[in-house]
């Protein structure tokens, strides 16, 4: 029954769920989800893994007039959601990305457009394309939902910029109602995807990060070929299949390599295999014709195999947003399952250095010069062709370089100039294209955009100070992830190498004198934050502009440093 406002009660809504999707009950957060998309309100839903994320568009979507546009990150990933999606009564979806041909992909826009097909899958690089915004927006979808809704965050600024363009496209297609979806989102990322996304008023779900069925280890190591053999040693010894992670592509190869000598079925994967190369080693280890997938960050996003009994690193992540997404791919099924941590303190700045990102200002100069010159604004399609030297027409004699002089810039690298001018408050998007504060002067517009990718690098860096206090805390490993995302445990976990060696202490201390956990402080200088830890004798805080920092608590305690806001 629907209220007076016309949303679907509860038990319409498990009625639907039964008949659509075969539920008999709902997860938790699904209905409070679901119920705010089909009332026109955005929703970012932090959701565990197998907590139904994808119900909540699915039924949505059957509740309202228009197509679903879902934007999904891997091909791999769109063929596992179409497969699931097509094999429910009723249901029919389609995707568009560059494994398909121009027949298929003018098929899947016609089914669409013809009321065959409820749901269209994109990645965000279609979405960069003009043509394809142009055909979303004829299609006036009802729902613009962003799957592996991190990424915004985790791969936006430069590894796929064209995700931070999403809420442009958003506007230009008439505004859906948006849907965010993530298994993972610290604090600092859950105000980034909302940020990005332009979702204002949304109804924010989240639930536990607990997974308490993992067992969570570090293992110290000081030599390079030490850890490499301790962990081909570790993964020899385990219960199969699993995963282990590695910084970089030759890595892979070679610890691979490495478990087939100690006779796993083993296999490399990254971004610089052949597709069929990829897409073989996916569907082998889906099947368990594989022990061991050794791989790069490019491999495990969505992959919804129960039975992965462990997840190592052989290398430390970047974050503890993708370290907790790559080990929460361990023991879907509820089994225990181990998370391991090879840890070389040395190898942070290896990480430091991967994620360091310095703003270029002759980019910057040439990115303005364009939108200054433009005369309004400008779609990102047409600032990328003026900055690109196969223009045609480009030059003053059609000589195939950029427009007026302007250094020549690959497309991405557009984007990400783009990027960071918006985020630096010197540009806008709307539904007509980029435009540019005229008033402010190039220089001045430089400075800002390069102090913005100044504190924007203190965050990443802070992220990769508390990956590194995970790894050398001597607390209990689960209290600090959990605290790491706003979630308090008021015990240790009794699971983590910490714990069961008796040497952990209790992380779970809710105050210490004036401060609490998750007050909001502010620092004498580095301004307004937010406790997300406190131990014994120091506090971790998340400042808006620097990320996170450590602080002695002896050296705050008389409040001329921080104090409660």
């Amino acid at each position: 029954m629907r209220n007076q406002d016309g949303i679907p009660g509860p038990e319409d809504l498990r009625e639907l769920a039964r008949h659509s999707l075969g539920w008999d009950t709902f997860r938790p957060g699904q209905l409070e989800a679901i119920r705010a998309a089909v009332s026109g309100r955005d929703v970012l839903a932090v959701l565990p893994t197998g907590g139904g994320k994808s119900a909540i568009y699915q039924l949505a979507a059957l509740l309202l007039e228009g197509p679903a546009v879902v934007v999904s990150p891997l091909i791999a990933l769109q063929a596992d959601q179409l497969e699931d999606l097509n094999a429910l009564p009723g249901m029919r979806a389609v995707a568009v990305n560059s494994a398909l041909g121009e027949a298929a992909q003018a098929r899947a826009w016609e089914a669409v457009a013809a009321g065959e097909a409820k749901f269209l899958f994109l990645a965000p690089e279609q979405l960069a394309k003009d043509d394809a915004v142009e055909r979303v927006r004829a299609l006036h979808p009802s729902l613009f939902v962003v799957d592996e809704a991190h990424c915004v965050s985790a791969w936006g600024h430069d590894f796929r910029p064209d995700y931070l363009r999403l809420g442009a496209v958003r506007e230009r297609i008439g505004r859906p109602v948006a849907i965010a979806l993530t298994a993972t989102a610290s604090t600092p990322v859950r105000a980034e995807i909302l940020e990005q996304l332009r979702m204002h008023d949304a109804q924010v779900v989240v639930r536990s990060f607990d997974r308490p069925n993992l067992r969570l280890e570090v293992v110290r190591h000081h030599g390079v070929k030490a850890k490499e053999k301790a962990v081909l040693d570790q993964i020899a010894a385990l219960p199969v299949p699993g995963l282990l992670y590695v910084a970089t592509r030759a890595g892979a190869g070679k610890y691979a390599r490495g478990l087939e000598e100690r006779g796993l079925r083993a296999a490399a994967y990254h971004a610089g295999l052949p597709a069929s190369e990829r897409e073989r080693v996916h569907q082998d280890f889906l099947a368990d014709r594989l022990d061991a997938v050794v791989a790069t960050t490019a491999f495990g996003m969505g992959i919804d195999k129960p039975n992965v009994r462990f997840v190592v690193h052989a290398d430390i992540p970047g974050s503890l947003d993708s370290y907790y997404q790559e080990i929460g791919r361990a023991g879907r099924d509820g089994r225990d399952a181990v998370a391991t941590l090879h840890y070389r303190s040395e190898d942070l700045g290896l990480r430091s250095f991967f994620g360091t990102h310095h703003a270029d200002e002759d980019a910057l100069r040439a990115v303005l010069q364009v939108l200054r010159g433009a005369g309004g604004p400008l779609q990102l399609s047409a600032l990328r062709k003026r900055l690109a030297g196969n223009r045609p027409g480009g030059g003053d004699a059609g000589d195939g370089r950029p427009e007026g002089g302007a250094q020549e810039l690959p497309p991405r690298k557009v984007t990400s100039v783009a990027n960071l001018l918006e985020s630096a408050g010197i540009a806008a998007s709307g539904p007509a294209g980029i435009s540019v504060d005229a008033s402010i002067k190039v220089s001045d517009a430089v400075r800002r955009a390069v102090e913005t990718a100044e504190s924007r690098a203190r965050i990443e860096r802070s992220r990769i100070d508390m990956m590194r206090g995970y790894a050398e805390t001597d607390g209990c490993r689960r209290q600090y992830l959990l605290g790491y995302f706003g979630e308090e445990l008021a015990d240790p976990c009794g699971n983590c190498d910490n714990c069961r060696a008796g040497t952990a202490e209790d992380l779970s201390r809710a105050e210490h004198g004036a401060f609490v956990l998750h007050g909001p402080v502010v620092h004498a200088q580095w301004g307004a934050g937010v406790v997300m830890g406190i131990e014994e004798d120091r506090l971790t805080v998340l400042f808006d502009s620097e990320g996170y920092k450590t602080l002695s608590l002896p050296a705050v305690e008389d409040g001329q440093l921080l104090r409660p806001a």
